[in-house]
């Protein structure tokens, strides 16, 4: 048999392993999206809840707060704009996992077996953990940006119609067109910033502390490489990824919500910086931890729904444990 029939012969995963790999995490990751996505959703609109910036503004003069909490806000999306608006921007959310997810699984598991020499076995330091998960958070955010723009903006579409304001997108495609011919090109990576500052984040939370905690129980414990030592590793991996996490979340959200020139500049804040400020500022420190329960509500099940989804498919599909 020549090389190239050999070659051929080789099941999918082996003859494109980071296609292969890219594919898996994909799949897995538009399920935990779909799974998770209303809280998600409530989180969004907590994070803009009492915006000092637009209160400063005079945007929201005069209006009462409809929203307090993540129960009472959850609930008032369901009465008010119906059940299935909590699923409002789940489309471009997947698109945003497809791109996001794929792209940094495949950077992390390159940066830590060819770059950072992991070897087989042995413990990994945790620096270099930390190196590869926020190097491939950034990377893969950076490409995932402009789908994120978008899911932010048609979250908040519910509540805009609430208010009395005009829709801004018919769907998707059209949020896409309308941005796109707004602001150019440029402004599809609207917020990119803070965006790529919060994945490193939530990567160093989510990759790093995931491959940390499972390679040192399956090391320095009884476990085994099972659905056990994955949720065990999940569940840490969700914690630690909220709380470094949420305070970029925050600025990201506002920053991509905020309303914006012909130009395509921000009417509220000049950059991620200058939110960050005016946030403290004019509600206090903690305000950057709005949304911190359902972020962390959902980190949690979707690392959990997400890593063990991932293993098994690898398993299924002959590829290597992560």
């Amino acid at each position: 048999m020549s090389p190239a029939e050999e070659e051929r012969s080789l099941p999918l995963p082996q003859r494109w392993p980071r296609a292969s790999k890219f594919a898996l995490s994909a799949c897995a990751a538009a399920v935990a999206e779909l799974v998770t996505f209303p809280l998600d959703l409530t989180k969004t609109r907590l994070q803009i809840q009492g915006e000092a910036a637009v209160r400063r503004d005079g945007a929201a003069a005069g209006q009462a707060m409809p929203y307090r909490g993540m129960l009472r806000t959850a609930a008032g999306i369901a009465q008010e704009e119906g059940v299935r608006k909590l699923w409002q921007g789940a489309t471009p959310a997947v698109y945003r996992h497809i791109v996001y997810t794929g792209v940094r699984m495949v950077t992390y598991e390159h940066l830590r077996d060819s770059v950072l020499g992991r070897v087989e076995g042995e413990s990994f330091p945790l620096w270099k953990a930390v190196v590869g998960g926020m190097s491939a958070g950034a990377i893969g955010q950076f490409f995932a940006s402009p789908t994120d723009l978008v899911k932010v903006q048609m979250q908040m579409e519910g509540k805009r119609k609430l208010e009395g304001k005009p829709l801004r997108f018919r769907g998707v495609h059209h949020a896409f067109l309308k941005i796109l011919s707004e602001g150019g090109v440029r402004g599809l990576w609207a917020g990119w910033v803070p965006n790529v500052q919060r994945a490193a984040l939530v990567n160093m939370g989510d990759l790093t502390t995931y491959d940390s905690v499972k390679h040192f129980l399956l090391l320095n414990t009884t476990l085994v490489d099972n659905s056990v030592t994955h949720s065990v590793s999940s569940a840490c991996s969700g914690l630690v990824a909220a709380v470094l996490g949420t305070p970029a979340d925050v600025v990201k959200t506002r920053i991509m919500n905020q309303p914006r020139d012909k130009q395509g500049r921000g009417l509220l804040y000049k950059s991620s910086m200058d939110c960050l400020i005016q946030t403290i500022q004019g509600e206090g420190f903690m305000s950057l931890y709005k949304g911190f329960i359902p972020t962390w509500m959902r980190m949690a099940p979707w690392s959990l729904v997400f890593w063990l989804t991932y293993e098994q498919i690898r398993r299924m599909c002959g590829v290597t444990s992560f």
